[in-house]
């Protein structure tokens, strides 16, 4: 290994530095999903929660399922603003 000025940079780096660059691609898609998910989950059991407690059959679920879905949106959105 010389330090001539004509020498090239190890091979090696170049490849880490490019996997690098394409990480952040797969891990937003997977933060986009997981949220959604996660938001959607939360919006499903709160509304199953409120069923039970105050014995409204359907009407609890439909509006957990109403904010869930209103929640992942708005955090999906914040997500893919950063991007832009």
């Amino acid at each position: 290994m010389s330090d001539a000025p004509g020498s090239e940079p190890p091979r090696g780096s170049d490849q880490e530095k490019s996997e690098l660059r394409n990480l952040p691609g797969p891990v937003a898609f997977a933060a986009m999903g997981t949220t959604l998910a996660s938001c959607l989950a939360v919006g499903v059991l709160l509304g199953l929660y409120i069923d039970h407690l105050w014995n409204l059959a359907p009407v609890g679920l439909l509006i957990g399922i109403a904010l869930g879905t209103v929640a992942a949106v708005a955090s999906v959105v914040k997500l893919v603003r950063r991007y832009l």
